[in-house]
């Protein structure tokens, strides 16, 4: 595989694990702060978590909700915007024409708003005497592809439960993304069981980087987070990841890696097209 000219080799993702409060305007500043610091040690893409602006539950999406651009969203343009970042906006619950949805935003460095991500797969799971969660009490899902380029690759977005569904994936990589970011907030049954098996296998099945930013977690919370942000590169090794409190984890992002894993091991070109496909039913 030969990379793009217009691509650079390398560059430092930053996932930033924030504790969040039920003080929607101390979420917003504790974010941009660790955003400016991400920036600071060389980030030149940066993701806040799943539900970064308020606390995670059913109950909570109501009350926090707004619409884009808003309030957190601003913050997050002009934060971008100071950092010449590209700045993954985790995800906030939003308002639009009386539905909720749970929805990522994300802004180039020049503050513009490039892709809004509204999570596509519900997280409604019945695990008997462990945990039952239902978003479509509130939420409504969303029903688009979201993807963005760059100036060292095309990076495909999902949240949370959206990393569940292998199809979603394989069309991001089929579309040309190097890179998937999925912000999401697993709890302590799905967390240890699921989080890092999940994000290995989409790396190693599509030979992209796999990257998940998850709040910190919060004992006392009504939905605990497992935290563990991550970076899975495409041969399937964990090469950054957090503990369970508040931290920013960074990962050099090495697109030689990816070229020569697919060189290795060149299954995108080695499918079976005649006997099988994976495809979009919209654009």
């Amino acid at each position: 595989m030969v990379l793009p000219a217009r691509t650079m080799a390398t560059f430092r993702l930053a996932l930033v694990q924030l504790q969040v409060s039920s003080i929607k305007s101390d979420n917003l500043t504790r974010a941009c702060g660790l955003v400016r610091e991400a920036a600071a040690q060389g980030a030149k893409i940066v993701s806040l978590p799943e539900c970064f602006n308020s606390p995670y539950g059913t109950t909570y999406f109501p009350e926090y909700a707004e619409k884009i651009p808003g309030e957190s969203t601003q913050k997050l343009s002009e934060v971008a915007k100071e950092c010449s970042i590209y700045l993954i906006g985790g995800s906030i619950p939003e308002a639009d024409e009386g539905k909720l949805y749970n929805t990522c935003a994300v802004f180039g460095p020049d503050g513009n708003l490039l892709v809004k991500h509204r999570k596509i797969h519900l997280f409604d799971i019945d695990v008997p005497g462990k945990i039952t969660f239902q978003e479509s009490k509130t939420l409504s899902p969303g029903d688009s592809f979201s993807t963005f380029d760059t100036p060292f690759c095309k990076v495909g977005l999902g949240i949370c439960y959206d990393m569940r569904f292998a199809e979603l994936a394989q069309i991001y990589a089929q579309r040309g993304c190097q890179l998937l970011v999925y912000p999401g907030a697993f709890n302590l049954t799905t967390g240890p069981a699921h989080w890092e098996l999940l994000q290995r296998g989409r790396a190693v099945d599509n030979q992209v980087y796999v990257a998940t930013a998850s709040p910190a977690r919060d004992d006392k919370a009504s939905y605990v987070a497992w935290g563990h942000s991550t970076v899975v590169n495409p041969w399937g090794e964990v090469v950054a990841k957090a503990g369970s409190e508040e931290a920013v984890v960074y990962s050099d992002i090495d697109l030689k890696k990816l070229a020569e894993v697919r060189q290795q091991i060149p299954i995108l070109s080695q499918k079976r097209l005649d006997l099988y496909a994976v495809e979009a039913k919209k654009l």
